[in-house]
Formats: structure tokens, sequence, C-alpha cells
């Protein structure tokens, strides 16, 4: 099976949590604060491997997850960073991000990889906080969030040849001859459902990739047939050899197809460069198969006489083929890749309050962290909490509200009483 396009959902690792903590150490008679700071979150890359050829894995496997960062520690020690997540993708990958429509990667050669989701920052210990004014913080910050977004990758097929044809030209057939691939072949229309790549030898000991398109037929370009979801995949080709199946009734119309379709699809696609091979000489009338090579050599094309099936003919087009893959540079495909802010934005400030019966609520990704590491309990860390959301403009928002002073308000898993643009007296709902 071949898979050309797949989505996928990426989340990165969130920071770990600072910590409050103090040092007890049995000669050391005042102590002080010595909580450390939580572990960076796993970052989340997507990177090209030539080992891979489609897409399928993300068939199976679709949603990916890095590793939290682990909370700070006593004595001033560090939480454990969380691990970064590598997805492999076949080389010739672009990335794209689904909710902006925008390109953020053309992953072309082995290797090649982007950042999609950084890991979020840890937070800092109570230790990080000491002054000289203030010797003793209570309190500690949350880690940043990990960075969610869903991904859809397109994988545009890196061959250095492509074979275009109408269904039935003997495409399959010419690939199974001059590789070692074994393509499904069969004498009726769209026998071939997905893009076949075989690897050519030459003599040198190294070898070039051709790619056996799926049957084109006229409409192609506007989604008829299978034409549509294919003809990406000959974009990075160097050259296209055109088959031309000469025991049907009109080769010259076939071939205008073809093309007609290639000029509809746009780009730089018809510009590249085409050889043509006029296939099933061995079942066709000579005076067609002369006529028509006439034909392409008047325009200057280079043609060739080959039965697939026979092997007729066939070395020559390959040694052909040998020599204008090292004399035609790979094409440069201009992908419109921008700039990806996301790939860094931890930002989840934002927050929304509402009523429900009589308490209000107060949702927000920071707003909500910030609640879990403060010690409630302590009267210093309840008043960082107080300036922290009077600074966010929460309490402008909760009068905005309509709330009044003994009414509820919950944040998390824990309830406040309003009072004064104040909130008070604590309650752990657990």
């Amino acid at each position: 099976m071949f898979i050309d396009k797949s989505k996928i959902k990426i989340i990165s690792g969130a920071g770990g949590n600072g910590v409050v903590a103090w040092r007890k150490e049995k000669y050391i008679p005042k102590g002080g604060p010595a909580g450390g700071d939580g572990g960076i979150g796993g970052s989340v890359y997507i990177e090209a491997d030539e080992s891979l050829s489609t897409l399928l894995d993300f068939k199976y496997k679709s949603r990916f997850l890095a590793q939290n960062g682990e909370p700070g520690r006593s004595k001033n020690q560090h939480g454990k960073n969380g691990d970064d997540v590598y997805i492999k993708v076949p080389a010739g990958t672009i990335v794209r991000d689904i909710n902006s429509n925008k390109i953020i990667g053309d992953l072309v050669l082995h290797g090649d990889k982007i950042l999609v989701a950084s890991g979020g920052r840890g937070g800092r210990g109570n230790a990080r906080f000491a002054t000289s004014i203030r010797r003793a913080p209570q309190f500690c910050e949350p880690g940043e969030p990990g960075i969610e977004r869903d991904i859809e990758l397109e994988l545009k097929l890196i061959a250095d040849i492509g074979l275009l044809g109408l269904p039935n030209a003997g495409k399959s057939t010419l690939i199974s001859v001059i590789s070692a691939a074994k393509p499904k072949i069969a004498d009726y229309p769209f026998t071939t459902l997905t893009p076949n790549l075989g690897v050519v030898k030459k003599p040198s000991g190294d070898g070039f990739v051709v790619a056996d398109i799926p049957g084109l037929i006229a409409g192609a370009s506007l989604g008829a047939g299978l034409g549509l979801e294919f003809l990406r995949h000959v974009e990075r080709t160097r050259l296209l050899v055109h088959l031309l199946d000469m025991t049907e009734e009109d080769p010259l119309k076939n071939y205008n197809i073809i093309n007609q379709e290639l000029k509809n699809y746009g780009g730089k696609l018809i510009e590249t460069p085409q050889v043509i091979a006029l296939n099933k000489i061995d079942a066709a009338d000579p005076d067609k198969i002369s006529s028509t090579e006439e034909h392409f050599k008047n325009e200057g094309k280079d043609v060739f006489i080959i039965s697939a099936a026979t092997g007729q003919g066939v070395q020559d087009l390959v040694n052909y083929l040998i020599k204008k893959v090292d004399e035609i540079p790979p094409p440069t495909l201009e992908i419109d890749v921008e700039e990806d802010h996301v790939a860094y934005d931890h930002d989840d400030s934002g927050f929304m309050v509402y009523k429900e019966k009589k308490t209000y609520v107060v949702t927000g990704g920071r707003i909500e962290r910030l609640v879990s590491v403060t010690d409630l309990r302590n009267i210093e860390a309840i008043w960082r909490l107080q300036n922290i959301l009077t600074s966010m403009g929460v309490l402008k928002a909760l009068k905005e509200a309509g709330i009044k002073d003994g009414d509820l308000v919950r944040i998390a898993n824990y309830e406040f009483e309003y009072y004064a643009n104040e909130i008070r007296e604590v309650h752990d709902e657990g």
C-alpha cells in the first residue's frame, strides 16, 4: 500500500513545576530556600529518512507525545528534562499546519529536520526568588504547557525518472524489466492504483530511481481517474519517459491528452524534459510505428522503439536514461515554506470567566497551574497569586461578570471567597 497523505497530532512535553523546599542540614542553622527548577519538556521534530518510501506507518499511529519535564527537587536539584520525539518521514515530505494551512517544512534530503513543537520551560523553584529582603519565599512557578497541534504530511516522490502514459501503456511492465520492482500487471485499465518505485542499477554500481505513475486520463488535472492524486509525484523528477501504446488507434492523440493534463496541472511540470518510448512494437503496425517516430523526431524529440514485454530496445533506453540522469540536475521546486511561530508559542495565559449556579468559575491553563503550585496556606504565596491575577486582569473580569463580596470563585480544584477585589478563605475541593 502507498500512502501519500497523512494527518497526525503532536504534543510536546510540558515543563516540570518548580518546588518549594528548604535546607535542613545539621550544621546550617538558618537553612534557607532550596527548591529546584522543573525540567524542560521534550520537543517534537520531524525528520526525513531515506530508508522510508511511504507514509503508511501513520495509518496505524497518528498521535505523538513528547515526555514531560520532571518537577524540581529539594536541595536545589533540577528536574529531569523530558525526552524529545523524532518523527521519521520519507525524503520528499512536505509538512503543513492544518489550522493555518501554511507549509512549515519541505524535507527533501536525508537528515533534513524541523522543530514542530518545542517543549515547555520548567518552572522556577523557590530558591530562585530569594533576595536580601525576601529570604524565605513560600512560592514557586508552574512549568509551561506543551504545544498541541495538528499536522498534515504530504509525500512528493523524489524519483529521477517518471514514467507517464495512459492506462495500459506498459509502464508497470517496463519498470519490472529495468528494475527489481514487482508491480501488479494486468491487461485492463488502472491496474496500478499506487505509484511503484524501482531502482535501476548503473555500471558504476549506484543507481537511479524510476517512478511508475498510475495511469492518467483526460480530465485528470480536474480530479478524473487517478491522475490528480499522483501528478504531484512527478514534480521532482529530472526526466519523464512518455510511453505510447502503439497498438492503440491514435497514439498521437493519447500523447496530447497526457501533455494537456500536465499543462492544466500547472507549475513547471510541463517544462520537465520528455523522451518518447513507442511501446508494444511486437504487436503494432510497422507503418504506424515509422510514421509516429518520424513525427516526434521532426519535433526534435528523442524517440525509442521498444517492447517492454520482449525486451526489444529496452537496454538502449536504459543506457540513455543513465546518461541523462548524470547530465540533468535535479529540479528545484519552489515550495513556499513560511516561518513557523507556533512551534515556540507556549502562551496559554488566556482565561475565561463564567457563572455556574452561584459560583464564578475561572478557567485557563496558566491560571490553573499557578493555583496548583501555590501554597494556599501561606499568606505570602496568596498575596503573590493575587498580584498575578490582578496583572492578568482576572479580578477585573470577575467584577465585570457581576461578582459581589462573599461570592465563591472556583479555579482548578480550589474555591475562594471574594471580598473587596481580593480572594480569601481557601477551600480545597480535593
